[in-house]
Formats: structure tokens, sequence, C-alpha cells
């Protein structure tokens, strides 16, 4: 475990993608945010995952950021890629191109949309992992995919010799501490959930790859020292207090709420790519909310 730590410590974040108003990559604001999220307590930044939008993010914009990325990151943080899709010959060429680029890691979603069977899942992520020499972070998200992992096939998938750490989305704390009891000790299995953060280091969790650290990643980073240095008082009282902002963060599709709290903030401008759409005035009223209380 403390190499694959070493390798994307506690905290990760899942970097958003800002647009402009031409709906391209708002290059400037994403540097700010590298910075900010340096800044704040990140250990290490997914790029190309689902709160970048990942499916509507082309092949040549998603080698683009991950260069990017890297260059303003410049080793201050680990820069792992989301190279995964639903079509595994596609993931295996992007993942080729990531490890090419000199990116740290890569995480891979569960196919979405085919609904293959627990074997269709073992043999597509065992094919990408055989495409590359990076450490691989598996990525459960059933609410997204439509199809859950088994804790059987993610202990069978950690065997591989480069599949060493698993996002856990399910939402499921039964299954994520079956899965934590079931693997290895130098596996590392993350909160997908920025809610379930603390309950899942109780459970033998690394960490989280987390939303909400975009805003409050100096309280996040704050919560998960103070449970591993056995402050569990104060962990407590932490999570309680960020409590809305999960939540608030997923009133609607991840990043829409995201990206409209960080506009209210001066940081990005709120658009979305289509399909998805900017929140509607009763959801930006009960995030206004929150957000005056919180943040």
């Amino acid at each position: 475990m403390e190499e694959i730590l070493v390798l994307f410590g506690r905290l990760i974040t899942a970097m958003f993608t800002p647009f402009t108003r031409e709906n391209n990559i708002d290059w400037t604001r994403l540097e700010e945010c590298i910075e900010r999220l340096i800044a704040t307590g990140s250990d290490a930044i997914v790029v190309s995952g689902t709160t970048a939008e990942s499916p509507n993010l082309t092949h040549e914009e998603k080698l683009q950021l991950f260069q990017f990325t890297l260059k303003k990151a410049a080793g201050r943080a680990k820069i792992i890629a989301g190279t995964g899709s639903n079509n595994t010959d596609q993931s295996i060429q992007l993942t080729k191109e990531a490890e090419e680029t000199g990116v740290d890691g890569i995480m891979l979603v569960s196919p979405y949309y085919n609904k293959p069977s627990q074997e269709g899942l073992i043999q597509h992520f065992k094919a990408i992992a055989e495409s590359t020499r990076l450490p691989i972070m598996l990525y459960n998200v059933p609410s997204r995919t439509s199809v859950n992992m088994s804790v059987e096939t993610m202990v069978h998938l950690t065997e591989v010799d480069n599949i060493v750490a698993i996002k856990e989305a399910s939402g499921d704390l039964g299954q994520i501490s079956q899965l934590i009891a079931g693997v290895a000790d130098d596996i590392a299995v993350y909160s997908g959930d920025d809610k379930l953060t603390l309950p899942i280091l109780a459970v033998g969790g690394a960490g989280v790859v987390s939303v909400a650290s975009h805003l409050v990643g100096n309280e996040m980073k704050e919560m998960i020292n103070a449970f591993f240095s056995g402050e569990i008082q104060k962990a407590i009282a932490l999570h309680k207090k960020l409590l809305p902002v999960f939540e608030g963060l997923f009133i609607t599709s991840n990043p829409v709420p995201l990206k409209y709290v960080m506009a209210q903030k001066g940081w990005c401008e709120p658009y979305v790519r289509l399909p998805l759409v900017e929140m509607d005035e009763e959801a930006k009223a009960f995030t206004n909310d929150w957000m005056q209380k919180i943040l």
C-alpha cells in the first residue's frame, strides 16, 4: 500500500475541463485550476475522467489535456490519465499514447452502454493492462455504466501486476468493505464518492478521488490527515461540516453543479457541452443557499 500511496497519494482530484463560450477548452482557466488543486492539497490529478466530461472530449483533446497538465504540474502532483471507454481497442490506443506523454498512471472506467458480463469486464481490463507498463486504477461506477463490477471480479483483476488501485463509486459500503477485505494489502481502494470518504477510510480505504476538492481541498486533506493521525472526532466534525458540499455537487449530473459554483467564485464559466446543460433556476437557488453557508 505504501508504494501506491507514494504513487497516487490520498487526495486525488478528478479535474474538470473549463470551456469557453465558443465551446473550446479554456486553457487559461485550466492552468489556474491546476495551480489551485496543487496548492490545496491534491496529491494527484485525474485528467479526462467523468468530471472532465470525458465522453464529450475528442481523442486529440484528451491527449492535449494530458500533455498540458503534465507540463503545468511539473512534478508537483501525479497525473493520472482517464483512458477508459466502452471500446476496448480505442482504450488501448489512447492508453498507449497517454503512456508516451509521460503520465504517472491511468484510470479505466467500466465499459458503459455495452452491458458486458463479468467475464467481459475481466477480458476488457486485462487487454488494456497488457498494452501498458503504467500502473492502473480501475473505476467502478454502476450509476453511470449500468454494470456493477462484482467483488469477485475486482479481486480477480487485482492479480494483474499493474492493476494497483480501484476507485469504488458503487455507493454500497458493504460491497466496498468486502472488496477491501478481499484484495491484497498492497492494493489501494479509493472512495469514488466524496460523502463516503470517511466511512471508506474507516473500513480500510486509502483515500478519495474527489470532485469537492476543487472547492474544499484543504479541508478534505485535513479530514483525511485527522483520521490517520487518530483524531477521529476532528475527522467526524469536518465530515459533517463538508456534507452539504458533498451532496450539493451532485443534485444534478456532475460536473454541472461544480461548474456553476466555480463560476460564482470567478474561477471559470459555467459552460458544459451537450448533452449536458446548465442548472435550472431552482437548482441554482438551492446551490446558492448552501454556498453561502459553507463556502
